[in-house]
């Protein structure tokens, strides 16, 4: 076996994140590839929400619809995944606490009050799963104490008791069931990072300089709010949690203004609160970072759910015309360069620009080798200004001087009524005119050229190409490989607008064009058509809030 599917289920507040937390760890540390993803629901108590851990002997980046082995935690988790439980997955539960035909009973609860109180029951579940892997005791237990140090020897102490008595339990049903997973390992895992997409976003943001967030909570953006709020006083950041979305994005503006780097992180719905201000950029040439975690709308939709339907809000949002840049990672290590690149590009062009991701995205668990995550240049362009400075001078490339306040003799104007160069408000037809053409059009020729090259996997001239974007990086690419389809080639879009000038170019050739998106609607096939005239032939749409699974797009690569 190479690869292991892991489910564990339960109700919000059954410490399911605990379990994952344990064994993602333990099996890092095991020297086993691991990647993680979740599935919940918007509740604070109750319902069902499920993780899924994929244990492998390669890495891998994608979820898949197959159980090997289900933990239910709650009776409710059977029926939720009840279509996705087959004659070979392994079942394991507390019969006791849920009627389970199929499982292998292991009285969790009982074990977890003999050791103190019921709470060690997370503990005991995750050595059972530990048990059925045969994980080497010691390497467990040293990451056990090392989890549980700051919560006193007492807890310690208890915990390691939980997880060896699970463990005996998952050896003796591994015995006793004729179970037998052998997984191979590769040693240097264990020096890897572990890393959700939330924290490479952050990550990304810290490397280029991020010195200041304003932000109104919004599932599933707010980990990148927190993440900066836990290290901000160590990397000099300053967090702030605004009243509202507007008033968020304002002062990112305003920060931007007086010489910051700042950036806000927000979802649909509250970005829609925000596009005034976006629009405000757009006139006074003011960078901003904005990173736009996708989720199901319209209005509240499904908060805690995945999708890429955002894609035309953040390109058409705010009023009137100005350019813009859109970056759509794909990976843990695609989130840390992009959100860098979006920093230097919303610096360079002063424009807005944009970090889409999703809720599948942001709370996925990679993991990667540190050199992934490298020291990264930045380049501040403010111009220390003269007595005679104009703030939106006239340029060939429609990149004015920024200068900011007290950074030099100049007046640093800026208004959102159409202006000169001076930044004084004007209602001159032919100022207009040369405004509009120095900040649209003159600017986003030079911001195309600067545009990232897509990546392109897959036999050169291949007569079918599947185009995909963002998150669907690593499921298109497994069930590429899965599918057998060698005249099949991949193109990932890691920057949605504007588009390289490659794609028209690698595309050109095929004879059949699959875009492959979570929305119902095609938005990046509209894009594709749009600025390359490259019309999709299929186009491959979910949209009911969980990523694709390797399975199903697989299935559909066959089909081509």
């Amino acid at each position: 076996m190479d690869d292991l599917a892991i489910v564990i289920g339960g109700q919000a507040g059954q410490g399911i994140k605990s379990i994952e937390h344990l064994l993602t760890h333990i099996l890092k540390r095991q020297g086993y590839h691991v990647f993680a993803s979740k599935e919940y629901m918007s509740r604070i108590r109750g319902g069902v929400n499920t993780t899924q851990i994929r244990v492998t002997t390669s890495a891998v980046g994608a979820a898949v619809d197959r159980i090997d082995l289900l933990l239910p935690l709650h009776g409710s988790v059977l029926a939720h995944c009840a279509a996705r439980i087959s004659p070979d997955t392994i079942v394991i539960g507390d019969t006791t606490q849920m009627e389970c035909r199929q499982c292998v009973p292991v009285p969790l609860k009982q074990v977890a009050t003999e050791i103190g109180e019921s709470v060690y029951a997370n503990t005991v579940a995750a050595g059972v799963v530990l048990g059925l892997l045969q994980i080497d005791h010691r390497v467990a237990h040293d990451y056990v104490r090392q989890f549980f140090a700051r919560k006193g020897a007492d807890v310690v102490a208890k915990n390691i008791t939980a997880l060896e008595k699970g463990t005996k339990i998952g050896e003796q049903i591994a015995y006793a069931e004729d179970i037998a997973i052998h997984i191979a390992q590769r040693g240097t895992v264990r020096d890897d990072i572990f890393l959700s997409g939330s924290e490479a976003v952050a990550l990304g943001a810290l490397a280029a300089g991020c010195n200041f967030i304003s932000s109104y909570p919004m599932s599933p953006s707010t980990d990148i709010l927190t993440f900066l709020a836990q290290y901000g006083k160590e990397c000099g950041v300053v967090v702030d949690q605004a009243s509202d979305e507007i008033g968020a994005m304002n002062m990112t503006l305003g920060a931007w203004y007086a010489g910051a780097r700042a950036m806000v992180t927000t979802s649909g719905g509250g970005f829609a609160l925000m596009e005034e201000a976006v629009s405000l950029a757009g006139m006074t040439e003011t960078p901003c970072v904005i990173h736009l975690a996708q989720r199901p709308g319209p209005a509240t939709g499904l908060p805690t759910r995945m999708e890429q339907a955002d894609l035309n809000l953040a390109l058409y949002a705010g009023h009137g015309e100005f350019p813009r840049a859109i970056f759509a990672p794909g990976t843990a290590e695609q989130a840390y360069h992009l959100t860098h690149r979006a920093f230097e590009t919303a610096d360079a062009f002063q424009i807005p620009a944009f970090v889409l991701t999703d809720q599948f995205f942001l709370d996925a668990l990679s993991v990667i080798p540190p050199e992934a995550l490298p020291h990264l240049k930045n380049t501040k362009h403010i111009t220390e200004t003269a007595a005679d400075y104009k703030r939106y001078a006239i340029m060939n490339d429609g990149i004015s001087p920024r200068g900011i306040p007290g950074y030099g003799s100049g007046f640093v104007r800026v208004d959102s009524d159409e202006h000169g160069e001076e930044g004084r408000i004007t209602e001159s037809f032919t100022v207009r005119r040369a405004m509009v053409e120095k900040r649209l059009h003159n600017k986003l020729p030079c911001l195309r050229a600067s545009s990232i090259v897509p990546e392109y996997i897959g036999a050169k001239d291949a007569p079918t190409i599947i185009v995909c974007w963002g998150s669907t990086y690593h499921v298109v690419r497994e069930a590429l490989v899965e599918s057998g389809r060698p005249d099949c080639a991949m193109l990932h879009i890691a920057q949605v607008y504007p588009l390289h000038e490659s794609v028209a170019a690698l595309c050109a050739n095929a004879k059949k064009i699959a875009v492959v998106e979570n929305n119902a609607t095609g938005q990046f096939a509209d894009l594709l058509l749009r600025e390359t005239g490259i019309r999709a032939h299929q186009r491959i749409l979910k949209y009911d809030g969980l990523p694709f699974f390797v399975e199903e797009l697989t299935d559909q690569f066959k089909k081509l």
